[in-house]
């Protein structure tokens, strides 16, 4: 009893079911192969020998960057189904606004919200209402994929993309690469870089100290910006399928126990109670997400 309790409980167990592999966690009913519960996905372009990205001394770095091997992951069929699942919905909503129809049902106005809610409270407050029609499809969808992403994880058996490091760090790059050449567009390469330092009435000796060290300073701030906005992503989303992990596994961690019979009703609520906080933290996460890269959007454009 007391392996089992060990073994539901620990660092392994239940990081494997939040964190990202190639295959699905499943109960074992509808695991046909070997019913370890493990439904494995194909490799069809999977290395024999993986590339190393990271050598850290330190262990806990080296596990978070994984090396590059080629394989196909559930985080990666899951965006797949985010971003199928956007197009085909989005695509047909916009047919019909095309086609000079009214968006008829409570769905199609409830998504229609969705767009002029970021539109006019997200995007046009942030960037400017001159320049924030040019990146709205780019906030639409930022903020979309998100919320799918992070509405993924709530299915049984699945998965939260936006738990997973690389998935947050390259909305992140993409974000930076949009606001970088946002700003580029807009005053010019020269401009936006030499833009970063403020204009200052200072002493030519003292200038060649200051300058430099502000730039550097500003360009530092604008990478760190940046990774906060795939860490707190990564964090509240992580975070949440943790706790929820280690709820459930009270109910695995005492199968064999008399006190199962107090123990899983209370984990289910607790479960459940917290299922529907994590449903918030979904719409909100990807609220933040968009309304940040608007903001940084628009500070790009209109420096000043």
């Amino acid at each position: 009893m007391a392996k089992q309790k060990s073994d539901a409980l620990s660092t392994d167990s239940l990081f494997g079911h939040v964190k990202d592999a190639d295959y699905f966690h499943v109960p074992r009913v509808l695991d046909f192969a070997d019913g370890d519960g493990h439904l494995a996905l194909p490799q069809p372009m999977k290395f024999d020998e993986p590339i190393t990205l990271l050598q850290s001394p330190m262990p806990a770095i080296n596990k978070m960057v994984e090396p590059l091997d080629g394989r196909l992951t559930k985080f990666m069929v899951l965006e797949l189904v985010a971003a199928l699942l956007i197009a085909v919905i989005f695509i047909s909503l916009a047919r019909k606004i095309r086609g000079g129809g009214r968006p008829v049902g409570r769905t199609w106005n409830f998504l229609e919200a969705f767009l002029v809610f970021l539109r006019d409270e997200v995007a046009r407050p942030a960037i400017g209402k001159h320049d924030a029609d040019r990146f709205l499809p780019f906030i639409w969808t930022l903020f979309f994929f998100v919320l799918g992403c992070n509405l993924l994880g709530m299915v049984p058996w699945m998965g939260s993309p936006t738990g997973a490091l690389a998935v947050t760090s390259m909305l992140a790059i993409i974000t930076f690469a949009v606001v970088v050449g946002a700003g580029m567009a807009k005053m010019g390469p020269v401009g936006f870089w030499t833009g970063q330092v403020p204009e200052m009435d200072l002493p030519f000796v003292l200038a060649i100290f200051l300058v430099p060290l502000i730039f550097v300073l500003e360009v530092g701030g604008l990478l760190i910006k940046h990774f906060v906005l795939a860490v707190r992503l990564l964090a509240n989303m992580f975070a949440g399928h943790i706790v929820l992990a280690v709820i459930v596994a009270f109910i695995s961690a005492a199968w064999m126990s008399p006190m199962i019979w107090g123990i899983a009703p209370a984990s289910v609520l607790g479960a459940t109670a917290l299922s529907l906080l994590e449903l918030f933290v979904a719409f909100l996460q990807a609220y933040i997400f968009a309304f940040l890269a608007a903001l940084f959007i628009g500070m790009a454009v209109h420096p000043h």
